[in-house]
């Protein structure tokens, strides 16, 4: 876990306050791979949400998102899921709903003790 935060927290802010903490994307299949991987500004990085394939949703999250317990708390449960050697974007295996109603919580300046309290 601490190697893929390390990882991840290497990821270079500049310009931070001009992006929200998420932005979320519904898949394009007209868009090829290339066009999504040059879209995450700096500072952010790409996050794919969801507990099955079809209903898996691509967020652009902020770095500044991995100083948050509650966040920490979802990249054990990848990491659980997953493992450490995943390649690529990273999954977060957690309902889609259950993501947005985290971060617009932690938008308003909530921060939920457990993921049991957004269901």
């Amino acid at each position: 876990m601490k190697k893929l935060m390390r990882r991840l927290s290497r990821v270079r802010v500049a310009h931070s306050t001009q992006y929200s903490v998420l932005r979320s994307e519904p898949p394009d299949p007209r868009l090829g791979s290339a066009k999504q991987r040059s879209d995450v500004p700096h500072g952010h990085f790409p996050v794919y949400v969801g507990t099955d394939q079809t209903a898996t949703r691509r967020f652009i999250v902020s770095a500044e998102m991995l100083r948050q317990p509650i966040f920490v708390e979802l990249l054990n449960r990848s990491a659980q899921e997953y493992g450490y050697e995943q390649r690529g974007a990273l999954r977060i295996p957690v309902n889609v709903v259950i993501f947005e109603r985290l971060l617009e919580s932690l938008r308003q300046g909530r921060q939920p003790s457990s993921l049991d309290e957004l269901v």
